[in-house]
């Protein structure tokens, strides 16, 4: 997006913030909007001790007004903008209301957007975004040395870049992970990225959205306002045997996939130990290792994906295998935490959707206690529950979708074992309970966590902390 609205723009006008959250987002859009010379009003659902941490990084603000414990009608009186919140839906009441009333509606990401001067690197995706994002931004960091300018980090994996507008330039590179929530207003705005990845695509976020058609438009909008001087890097499903699944993408950009077999296309191919990097004439091979730190095929898979954004972006490929020894892996994604008694722990919070554990149960060669479950999104647990039976020892099951998943486990005769816990300590006590010297105790849930937690990283945290309190003399 042109770098053509004047911070000014904001001067004296009023805005709401629907929506301040815990992760920065609502409170960088207050911050910036109130440092430019906006009279901002805030609601959010929760109290104040839920947003304890938000509203002390706001003290050195003025505020209009600040509604909290739900979101009167009158926090548009006045109200020239409205930032919503990702997470709220698009059909909430206020933000129908402010529709009608003609106040323009946008994010913080959007207002982030409508300024930067870099170009954008954009990635979504149902599973893997946040890794692949964090990749391309580590790639694009240690295998690009001769880069003239600065790499930014932002988005959905939890930083918001509007603070750093007046240091980010035009010859920097901004790589930005968009959920399908953020990319529903910004198709409204014609988001083209400059390079745009979609990692993989199975129906997520139901509830949300309201049907997959409409979640798959959301992800169809990160390529919808591409031109052929960008590019789009998707998934290669060629080696799928299931064509009547197979999501068709309409793309105006080159046209880059990316897999683990090289049929000859344009892209990124990781095959045998080597990548190899393809577009029309230029061609690039290299040996590349995988780190231990990186387990898994759909590890393998975010790596095809982040290297060819990187390389498109104009990184060096012969750097990418010595630069990825020294990625780390982002919390809670399948993340080993503590290996006690002869038994691993790993944390996989951010599997909230039932693809991206049964990619967990199949990175594990030996006996597997899993923890699965939680809030219901209206997903189809079906192959989930049957992927835990062929690869799981036990499994405890956890929140709204425990009785769904045991119906569905209980269908048929197998050995494993079962049991629906209460809480949380319960069902980690359960899992240390079933386990056994060489075992994998792996919370990985295929479900969101809301319920139980305020979100997977609160799960992910107290599981982690459970796993190095315990000793089997406790």
């Amino acid at each position: 997006m042109p770098n053509s609205t004047p911070f000014s723009l904001y001067n004296g006008i009023h805005a709401t913030v629907m929506g301040l959250g815990r992760f920065g987002g609502g409170v960088a859009a207050t911050r910036f909007l109130a440092q430019h010379g906006a009279n901002v009003t805030v609601t959010d659902l929760r109290n104040a001790e839920s947003l304890h941490d938000s509203l002390a990084a706001l003290r050195d603000i003025p505020l209009t007004r600040l509604a909290l414990g739900g979101h009167p009608e009158d926090v548009l009186d006045d109200c020239q903008l409205l930032i919503v919140n990702p997470a709220v839906p698009p059909d909430h009441p206020l933000v129908a209301l402010a529709r009608s009333r003609r106040i323009e509606v946008t994010t913080e990401i959007e207002l982030f957007l409508r300024h930067n001067p870099a170009s954008v690197i954009a990635v979504t995706g149902s599973n893997g975004k946040s890794t692949t994002t964090a990749l391309i931004h580590h790639l694009l960091t240690h295998a690009y040395p001769d880069f003239e300018g600065r790499i930014w980090l932002g988005g959905n994996i939890g930083i918001s870049l509007l603070d750093q507008l007046k240091s980010i330039q035009k010859q920097d590179i901004v790589v930005l992970e968009l959920s399908s929530f953020q990319l529903t207003l910004l198709a409204e705005k014609r988001f083209r990225p400059n390079i745009a990845v979609l990692t993989n695509y199975s129906p997520n976020h139901l509830d949300w959205h309201g049907s997959e058609a409409n979640y798959r438009k959301a992800k169809q909008s990160i390529f919808d306002a591409q031109t052929p001087d960008d590019a789009a890097v998707f998934p290669d499903d060629t080696d799928s045997h299931d064509d009547s699944n197979k999501p068709q993408w309409r793309i105006r950009a080159g046209s880059m996939r990316f897999g683990l077999t090289d049929h000859g296309d344009d892209g990124s191919f990781l095959e045998g130990g080597t990548l190899i990097l393809r577009n029309q004439s230029l061609e690039d091979a290299i040996r590349l290792t995988v780190p231990l730190q990186l387990p898994g095929r759909h590890n393998q898979l975010n790596i095809a994906a982040a290297a060819c954004a990187a390389w498109l972006a104009g990184a060096d490929s012969t750097k990418f295998s010595n630069a990825l020894q020294s990625f780390r892996p982002l919390p809670h994604r399948l993340q080993l935490v503590v290996e006690k008694s002869g038994r691993q722990f790993w944390n996989d919070s951010i599997a909230t959707t039932p693809e991206s554990a049964i990619m967990a149960l199949h990175v594990f060669p030996g006996r597997i206690i899993l923890l699965a479950g939680g809030y219901d999104k209206g997903q189809d647990l079906a192959e989930f529950a049957a992927e835990i039976r062929r690869n799981a020892s036990a499994v405890i099951l956890m929140g709204q979708t425990a009785g769904k998943l045991h119906e569905l486990l209980t269908n048929g005769t197998n050995d494993l074992q079962i049991r629906i816990a209460t809480d949380f300590r319960e069902a980690f006590r359960c899992a240390v309970a079933f386990s056994q010297q060489g075992d994998i105790v792996l919370l990985s849930p295929g479900c969101a966590s809301y319920g139980w937690f305020q979100d997977f990283r609160e799960r992910g945290d107290i599981f982690s902390a459970l796993a190095r309190d315990w000793s089997p003399d406790k």
